[in-house]
């Protein structure tokens, strides 16, 4: 017998794989495509999560930021009635101010429902900030004569899902009204 019929003879015997090892083969690959699949779309799903928790916080700190400006420069800030809006006058000299001279504006900042448990900080009427968990944001304490100047305090708690207590971020802000009087 040559070389050649040997290995004929060999590979004539070879009959493939059974059933019952492709059917092995094939839980096994299933299982590991699922959990990768699995673990895509938790990754997909965090991310989008975590994006939109960033987009709110950031809105927040804008909001916040362009009210520290705007309130530095007012000459008054006025509760109007519960801590969810202030009444701001702002002069004509400021940046945010009037055109007119001599002629001031009236800024109404509030913070209305936007849903449940969601609430939507706004300046007159338009939308900064969103996802707030709590409308009442402004605790104004009035200037104390010889002492201190006027100063508000802005305390939004933002979540973007807000049945989960442990994604709330806070966001305390301290204005101090440079132009009110001692």
């Amino acid at each position: 017998m040559t070389l050649l019929q040997r290995v004929r003879r060999r590979v004539g015997h070879q009959r493939g794989y059974t059933l019952l090892e492709l059917l092995t083969v094939m839980s096994i690959l299933s299982v590991i495509v699922g959990a990768l699949v699995t673990l895509f779309i938790r990754a997909t799903s965090a991310e989008l999560d975590m994006n939109r928790r960033f987009q709110a916080q950031q809105s927040a700190r804008t909001a916040i930021d362009q009210m520290r400006r705007e309130i530095h420069c007012a000459s008054q800030i006025a509760p109007t009635g519960t801590s969810a809006a202030i009444t701001v006058t702002v002069p004509w000299q400021c940046p945010t101010g009037s055109k007119v001279e001599g002629v001031d504006t009236s800024v109404t900042y509030d913070v209305v429902s936007a849903g449940s448990q969601r609430f939507q900080l706004r300046r007159n009427a338009v939308k900064i900030a969103d996802y707030a968990t709590a409308q009442n944001a402004f605790n104004y304490t009035g200037p104390v004569a010889g002492s201190s100047l006027g100063k508000l305090r802005v305390t939004l708690p933002i979540n973007t899902e807000p049945g989960n207590g442990l994604k709330e971020w806070r966001l305390v802000a301290d204005i101090v009204l440079r132009n009110t009087t001692r």
